[in-house]
């Protein structure tokens, strides 16, 4: 773990986004301040809930995307938050029983709920390894012990990288991680956006007050700029869109301002 970036303690006083997000998609895993702060950020911005749960139904249709039509075995989850129902080894061992899932998150309240909730089939394996996304070296040694990095790994980074402020060290990661996977990998991603053309702008004034009263800090970016994380990689159809959106149907549902994206390594 690196020294500029310490594993927190679990601090039931500063609301955090694990516990937000969750209260917003309606889990109880969740304190006062987590639902205070919640409210706020969703008086301010009132389509955050939406995004919430358009990026979970986004993981759905991608793990389904993956296991199923792309046949991937292996998922490395970066950032995955607390457990709900329909998790990535859910899913993927719903397709795939012998499906291998390494989750990766650095919050002391979610390694409580995924060493008792994130089971998985008999003959496939879920594990969950405590780490910080600014640290991918730690991430792919501990998660070369459940995974076979000569073999394809689907690499999610589902509102992820919007904690790492710095966009030139986020790239660096999202490149370190995927240099370390084989050709016919993947990358799916999700990041918040301030693109007015998605109503984006009101996420300026959210983050703001979120990065005075909760943790940890978080920042939007612009298209182009999280269109570079998926710099040499082959950006499948239909292309970085709306999250709400990415592979949803043919009624669309509204669009959000979170951009979401899957991209192989050919």
């Amino acid at each position: 773990m690196s020294e500029t970036h310490p594993r927190p303690g679990l601090n039931t006083a500063v609301a955090h986004n694990a516990r937000v997000w969750n209260y917003w998609i309606g889990g109880k895993d969740n304190y006062e301040v987590d639902q205070q702060v919640g409210e706020h950020v969703a008086t301010m911005f009132p389509v955050i809930r939406d995004i919430a749960r358009a990026d979970r139904e986004f993981l759905g249709r991608a793990v389904r995307f993956l296991a199923g039509e792309c046949g991937v075995r292996q998922f490395l989850d970066i950032g995955t938050g607390l457990p709900t129902a329909e998790n990535t080894h859910e899913i993927a061992q719903r397709i795939a029983p012998e499906a291998r899932i390494v989750y990766a998150d650095n919050d002391p309240i979610v390694l409580v709920h995924a060493r008792a909730l994130l089971t998985g089939t008999p003959e496939g394996v879920t594990d969950y390894i405590d780490a910080d996304v600014h640290d991918p070296g730690a991430i792919l040694e501990h998660a070369a012990r459940s995974l076979d990095f000569t073999r394809p790994v689907a690499v999610m980074m589902l509102g992820i990288m919007n904690f790492v402020l710095d966009t030139d060290e986020a790239r660096r990661i999202v490149r370190r991680v995927m240099d370390a996977v084989p050709s016919g990998s993947f990358l799916a991603l999700t990041h918040p956006t301030f693109d007015a053309d998605l109503g984006g702008e009101g996420q300026i004034p959210a983050m703001e007050f979120w990065n005075e009263n909760a943790t940890p800090p978080i920042t939007a970016r612009s298209r182009a700029d999280i269109a570079a994380f998926l710099d040499g990689l082959e950006l499948l159809d239909p292309g970085m869109v709306p999250c709400s959106q990415w592979r949803a149907g043919p009624d669309l549902p509204a669009a959000v301002p979170q951009f979401g994206a899957v991209a192989v390594k050919r």
